[in-house]
């Protein structure tokens, strides 16, 4: 039967070099070329050299799919979030840390993959991932979908997540950041404190008590305590962690009649939003209201005010994320149960300043 393929398409596949035109060229097995591509440590230097010219003049690229089988590895890494990818990305966090990840990913020779929810699943998208392993951002051990994820059978590094003893993970001080935060609002005098949260991904996070938003509101209620400050539940709004999702918690806390003389916010891109709005209310940052944020975003900077927020490494918590999850990859071991602690500290800036006098006076008058 004549071939149904046409003829130039033919052409181009005859002339297309393959591996054995490269061993004949360069008169060594078609293995010892596999060899200088895959594992050139088995061949002289010489030879490696010759085979890698050879391939070169002759326009040869070994086959991805044929390569991935060699070396048993597909040379991707995912990063798992379990909010759609639209949603993260709005948040400037996600970007510094996704440089930390594609920095470390990069040098190391792998590509990278991101990987939200499929149809509504994360096991559902993981399983149809092609990654050597994943970095899980934000998953908490009581995602009803974690123990699919688990189950398969690829090395997983946990980030801002503690529940995963056998796994690697990378977390910051959530809880000494946010005491810090809380003791500066509270030495500075204010007294009627609102706190913006990061919305949890799911419903079940929420009850997560070593989550990152549980963590960091008792760090804010400890230092608060301290000063005999109470933090009623009414007094902590949550949000998508955006600069809209900001502004939207301080606007439903002024239309719920709170007159906060500080905001303490769970992430910088809802203390932008929160200044914003406050502007918008007529508040003057930081006379009429102090905005404390927390991330150290590189926009905190530039901010009028400039921010005063918690640091936290954001792009170095990409960076050791992957190389524990490279470690996990590279030795055949799904369990490497390496945890990585990173500090956090205060950076006072301009967006947070004594509470006046007749601020107090009018947030009391509220209560």
């Amino acid at each position: 039967m004549p071939s149904t393929v046409p003829v130039d398409v033919e052409e181009r596949r005859r002339a297309r070099p393959r591996i054995a035109d490269v061993a004949r060229e360069a008169g060594v097995s078609k293995t010892a070329v596999s060899f200088a591509f895959n594992s050139p440590e088995r061949l002289s230097p010489e030879t490696a050299e010759r085979i890698l010219v050879v391939a070169d003049s002759l326009g040869y690229r070994p086959h991805p799919v044929a390569r991935m089988l060699t070396q048993r590895r597909i040379g991707t890494i995912g990063v798992l979030t379990p909010q759609a990818l639209s949603v993260v990305f709005s948040n400037p966090f996600f970007g510094m840390f996704s440089e930390g990840v594609a920095a470390a990913a990069e040098t190391s020779g792998y590509a990278l993959l991101f990987l939200s929810p499929l149809h509504g699943s994360l096991a559902r998208a993981m399983g149809q991932a092609m990654v050597d392993g994943c970095v899980a951002v934000g998953l908490s051990e009581t995602h009803p979908e974690v123990e699919q994820i688990r189950r398969a059978g690829l090395p997983i590094v946990f980030v801002d997540s503690r529940g995963f003893p056998s796994h690697g993970s990378v977390v910051v001080d959530d809880e000494v950041g946010a005491r810090l935060a809380g003791e500066h609002v509270a030495s500075l005098g204010h007294r009627e404190i609102l706190v913006i949260g990061v919305e949890p991904p799911t419903p079940s996070s929420r009850l997560m008590p070593d989550g990152v938003m549980s963590l960091r509101l008792a760090g804010y209620r400890a230092a608060l305590e301290a000063h005999a400050i109470t933090l009623p539940d009414d007094r902590v709004v949550v949000g998508p962690a955006t600069i809209e999702g900001g502004m939207a918690c301080l606007r439903r806390a002024w239309e719920d009649g709170l007159r906060p003389t500080a905001v303490l916010a769970m992430s910088d891109a809802m203390a932008i939003g929160a200044m914003h709005a406050a502007r918008e209310l007529g508040l003057s940052v930081p006379r009429d209201l102090t905005v404390v944020g927390f991330d150290d975003i590189d926009l905190a900077r530039y901010t009028s005010p400039a921010l005063t927020t918690v640091h936290q490494p954001v792009r170095r918590k990409g960076e050791e994320a992957v190389r524990l999850l490279l470690a996990a990859i590279e030795s055949d071991d799904l369990e490497i149960p390496e945890q990585v602690r990173l500090p956090a500290r205060l950076i006072v800036r301009g967006s947070s300043g004594p509470a006046s006098v007749a601020r107090k006076e009018v947030a009391a008058s509220a209560r």
